[in-house]
């Protein structure tokens, strides 16, 4: 294997943020999984900063900043659309649609799910405020 395409199935941990890396540890992550959810990281970063951006600050402040919930979320939607892409490939689909078609379904479906992914976590953390237990399962991740 080329070192090229072994950095392209590798991701050493110590190269991603502190916060990502604390979630990939304590959801136990596979290394299987490291490349999606970095990859998931990087394209939803606009994203999940608008939906941070518009919780209001008491729900802001259950964590320590917008790098934390990023993370959270990124984790969060690594398993779903894991979850999804293999649903989506046991899946029969009507055989009069056209692979493009049947391609843009699929990435609909997915758009869908990392949506709903951002808005479950926005709901929680707004839960958090006045929930201590959920606030502390959302602290204890970046603290131990």
């Amino acid at each position: 294997m080329s070192e090229e395409t072994q950095n392209l199935t590798h991701i050493d941990l110590s190269s991603v943020s502190e916060e990502l890396r604390r979630v990939i540890e304590f959801d136990h992550v596979p290394e299987s999984m490291y490349i999606m959810v970095t990859s998931i990281h990087d394209a939803s970063e606009v994203a999940v900063h608008q939906a941070w951006s518009e919780l209001p600050p008491s729900a802001q402040n259950i964590l320590d900043n917008f790098e934390q919930f990023h993370a959270l979320v990124s984790v969060s939607q690594a398993f779903a659309g894991l979850s999804v892409i293999e649903e989506l490939q046991a899946q029969a689909l009507p055989e009069n649609m056209t692979n493009e078609e049947k391609e843009s379904y699929q990435a609909e479906v997915v758009e869908q799910v990392m949506q709903n992914c951002i808005k479950d976590m926005l709901k929680q953390i707004k839960k958090a405020r006045r929930d201590p237990l959920l606030k502390l399962d959302f602290i204890q991740v970046f603290t131990q």
